[in-house]
């Protein structure tokens, strides 16, 4: 098993989406970081479900801030944190606890777990385990917050929809702080159609995530297992749901030259910069100064009111399923807090071990 993820600054989650709640603890975090419950709660209130194209289950996810916190700044201590799951109902999985359902863990975690894995709304599976994810991105973001260092994101894509202009960091910014989808607002509506549709016929859509990182310093990554790249994949692809990533033109590359592909570079400020920025902001795994900008695919959700077909574990045969429980119909307009928070992780853990942030925040003012 691996709970934990990151190596200076780790992050372990735990809970299940049917227990007594989900958390995260989040260790190497510098002393002196200033660090309070309503950092943490910010983003949580990003991700939390509810309203009118979300699940019905409502949590009011109040994060609860137990350890490695005095007087409103951190003490180099593990930082404890928790959300109770108060909206819980397993009716319907006690029920068709032997039915996998399609789309689901439900089938490979039986086999690993012998039939002892937690089957309610798919245990710590779930995407309700996404919080913890939050929570120690929120503290990841603070840190990060302190060397200038954003992560911003928005959605691109809701199933065929696609967002068809370019957009600026300002513009994405200031859809965060609007709770729109998409920096876009004409798309957005276009998203709310396609998701509303899906819904309807008892159905699902998938999305892309798109996420960016601004303000990095050239020269971050670990190569060659932990390169920007691939830290950041490993990362995201442990978020559930998540089937693809890609950075920069991504997979776009494949039918370049790479007269088309390579991006220029230039002096800007009295700074080396990129005259585009079809690599995504990183070269040979190490980042360039440019905006790091990667994409993330999810998938539909899989619990759908439309019948599928799975097998009784029991009886060994095949069996119809018509999934019951409250589900997003696209978990991909609760992804995008996600998306940042474990990007902020992955960043702010190669920034400590790359000595870009300090031991003990006191040391930036020589205290």
């Amino acid at each position: 098993m691996s709970f934990g993820f990151g190596k200076e600054f780790r992050i372990t989650v735990f809970g299940e989406s049917h227990g007594a709640c989900v958390g995260a603890v989040v260790e190497g975090c510098p002393a002196g970081l200033p660090l309070e419950e309503i950092d943490i709660q910010r983003e949580l209130d990003r991700r939390r479900p509810g309203g009118r194209l979300a699940s019905a289950r409502f949590e009011t996810d109040r994060v609860r801030l137990l350890s490695g916190v005095l007087g409103g700044r951190t003490n180099g201590g593990p930082i404890t944190m928790l959300v109770e799951n108060q909206d819980v109902d397993s009716t319907w999985y006690e029920e068709n606890r032997h039915l996998p359902r399609p789309g689901h863990s439900d089938f490979p975690a039986f086999v690993k777990y012998g039939g002892m894995n937690d089957y309610r709304g798919s245990g710590f599976f779930s995407g309700r385990m996404t919080a913890s994810l939050v929570m120690g991105g929120a503290v990841a973001k603070r840190l990060l917050s302190l060397s200038g260092v954003k992560v911003i994101g928005h959605i691109v894509q809701i199933g065929e929809t696609r967002l068809q202009k370019e957009v600026g960091d300002q513009e994405i910014e200031a859809a965060t702080l609007d709770g729109a989808m998409c920096a876009d607002g004409e798309t957005s509506m276009e998203f709310e159609n396609e998701i509303e549709r899906a819904a309807k016929e008892g159905d699902s859509v998938g999305g892309v995530v798109e996420c960016r990182v601004l303000n990095l310093p050239a020269g971050i990554g670990e190569p060659f297992f932990d390169s920007a790249e691939a830290l950041i994949a490993h990362g995201v692809f442990s978020i559930p749901g998540v089937k693809g990533v890609e950075f920069g033109a991504g997979f776009g590359l494949a039918s370049m030259r790479g007269s088309e592909a390579n991006d220029g570079f230039v002096v800007r400020n009295g700074k080396v910069a990129t005259e585009t920025n079809r690599c995504g902001g990183v070269l040979g795994g190490l980042t360039t100064g440019m905006p790091l900008i990667f994409r993330v695919a999810v998938k539909p959700t899989p619990s759908i009111r439309k019948a599928q077909r799975t097998v009784d574990l029991r009886a060994m045969g095949e069996a119809p399923i018509a999934i019951g429980g409250r589900h997003d119909p696209c978990i991909a307009v609760r992804a995008v807090p996600v998306v940042e928070a474990v990007a902020a992780v992955c960043i702010a853990d190669l920034m400590v071990r790359g000595g870009k942030i300090p031991r003990r925040i006191g040391e930036q003012n020589g205290n």
